[in-house]
């Protein structure tokens, strides 16, 4: 049996085993797949292998740890620098990111987006900055602290240098609302940059956080990250099993089983 799981911290409210578990039992796959609470990034690689994995997702807040963590890297992984996707092939681990491709297909229905901002700076803030200026979209980050990664955005703001303006999007890749009531960013700012935008994403799924909530009061159009996460998942899930399945069928059997929470 080949065992999968998702690494996390939390991981409690994870919907991965869920949408993975039901494709394989759909498809009749000798397989399983649970998750993983873990306490240190740096023991992620170590407890992969302990619990004999054949590939993994890992979420918030180890993407760094796993991109460190890989033997061989896709070329989008390497570019984003940050893993979202384990596979063991000959004994070496793989890191992919199918973050990007996931995200960029969530935001496909809003229309035309030209620019975004996105709230944060790590891991998903590089799977989601990439996935947009592959596709043209000019991006500002706007984050708590500097960083000195290259995002390829426009311009990198911090809370005491941030110049509001016009955005088509606003998106949260922060983990703020997820365990507690946090805005990812002080509330006038929320409430100035929300007021000037056409939409707004949350890359936290299955919750209403207080950023959606905002955006709900300012009348926006919004989307929580279950699309991501199920068009992730579908890339993951094709990853694990050497692609051999249809991309579109996988993430029709993932959407049925979100709704069966």
């Amino acid at each position: 049996m080949d065992r999968f799981a998702v690494f996390g911290n939390p991981i409690a409210h994870s919907l991965s085993p869920l949408l993975h578990n039901y494709a394989i039992k759909f498809l009749e796959l000798d397989a399983y797949y649970g998750r993983v609470l873990l306490q240190r990034g740096e023991e992620l690689r170590a407890k992969f292998e302990a619990l004999r994995l054949a590939g993994a997702n890992v979420t918030v807040p180890f993407k760094l740890d796993a991109f460190k963590a890989c033997d061989i890297l896709s070329e989008a992984a390497q570019k984003i620098g940050s893993v979202n996707t384990l596979v063991l092939k000959s004994g070496a681990l793989h890191g992919f990111n199918t973050d990007a491709q996931g995200f960029f297909c969530a935001i496909l229905d809003f229309g035309e987006i030209r620019s975004a901002l996105i709230l944060g700076a790590g891991g998903t803030t590089r799977a989601i900055g990439y996935a947009l200026g592959k596709n043209g979209v000019k991006f500002d980050i706007l984050n708590r602290s500097a960083k000195d990664f290259d995002f390829g955005c426009e311009e990198f703001f911090t809370y005491e240098n941030f110049r509001s303006k016009d955005y088509d999007l606003i998106v949260n890749a922060t983990g703020a609302g997820l365990k507690d009531d946090a805005l990812p960013a002080p509330k006038g700012v929320i409430d100035e940059i929300l007021s000037r935008a056409k939409f707004a994403f949350d890359a936290i799924y299955g919750k209403q956080t207080p950023f959606l909530q905002a955006a709900r009061a300012k009348n926006l159009p919004v989307k929580d990250g279950k699309e991501m996460l199920i068009n992730q998942g579908a890339l993951a899930f094709n990853l694990f099993f050497s692609g051999k399945f249809d991309l579109a069928e996988i993430v029709s059997l993932m959407s049925r089983a979100s709704n069966l929470r």
